[in-house]
């Protein structure tokens, strides 16, 4: 097991994209890695991922994307795609050549589609990652469209501030608890990035591909990774029994040892 002799200093940066100021740290020195985190993340969560890289050889880019850490929101509702720019931002302002990328979540959703359009990339990780479009019951078209039925019906009788007013107080009571702590903003931002579907995507990766999931993992379950294992020409699954969505704690000794076998610098 590699081992660090001495302290890594760490610089944070910060640039300007598309209207959203956007902040990274960068530490180390080696063949570049770049975490993205998780949806109401950042830096900061995938701090003990950041240790493995370290200990790998590698400089390691971590991101926090507008509207999460020390990033400003986007100045509008961004999708997948806005997300990629701002990737695609850091990386030529780094002069990267062969980036690795490693995405948690839905920092998995822009390594997904950046590794699909540049086939530069060196390897690509995929953490308990979101890219494919949940599946719907019944009970959850019924919510769409009663909630829908309530808003004509709401503006009707309250105007359009005064409805909206109302509404976003019932979408933070009945959302999840990222979109309960979410601004309207970014509320808007996780509806649409959730419901954007990246399985086109899948088979125009190139780069050998490891997906490390949590078997217990209900926010992306396992089936997804299944999929992109069979649908990411060069890709490889390691599973934990028993781990979650943030499988990187939950195991965090076997997911050192598989990442470091990826990643280390020979």
């Amino acid at each position: 097991m590699l081992t660090l002799q001495k302290k890594i200093s760490s610089m944070e940066k910060q640039i300007e994209h598309e209207g959203a100021r956007v902040s990274y740290t960068v530490t180390g020195e080696g063949p570049a890695i770049v975490l993205m985190h998780g949806w109401g993340c950042n830096t900061t969560t995938l701090a003990s991922v950041e240790r493995v890289a370290l200990e790998c050889g590698r400089k390691v880019i971590n991101i926090d994307f507008p509207g999460h850490g020390k990033s400003s929101e986007p100045p509008a509702v961004w999708g997948v795609e806005e997300y990629t720019g701002c990737l695609e931002a850091v990386v030529a302002n780094e002069g990267i050549q062969r980036p690795a990328l490693l995405g948690h979540s839905f920092g998995g959703r822009v390594g997904i589609l950046y590794a699909s359009r540049h086939h530069d990339v060196e390897r690509l990780i995929l953490v308990d990652a979101a890219g494919i479009k949940p599946r719907r019951s019944l009970k959850y078209y019924w919510k769409v469209y009663t909630f829908k039925a309530m808003k004509r019906l709401l503006y009707l009788l309250h105007g359009k501030s005064g409805a909206e007013e109302i509404l976003d107080h019932k979408r933070a009571k009945a959302g999840s608890s990222d979109y309960a702590n979410a601004s309207p903003r970014m509320r808007a931002v996780l509806s649409r990035v959730v419901n954007e579907d990246l399985r086109h995507c899948m088979p125009m990766i190139k780069c050998p591909t490891l997906l490390i999931w949590g078997e217990e993992d209900t926010a992306t379950p396992l089936a997804d990774a299944k999929y992109m294992e069979s649908h990411i020409p060069d890709a490889g699954l390691v599973s934990y029994p028993g781990a979650g969505h943030y499988s990187f704690l939950d195991r965090p000794i076997q997911f050192a040892a598989v990442l470091r076998n990826f990643i280390s610098v020979k």
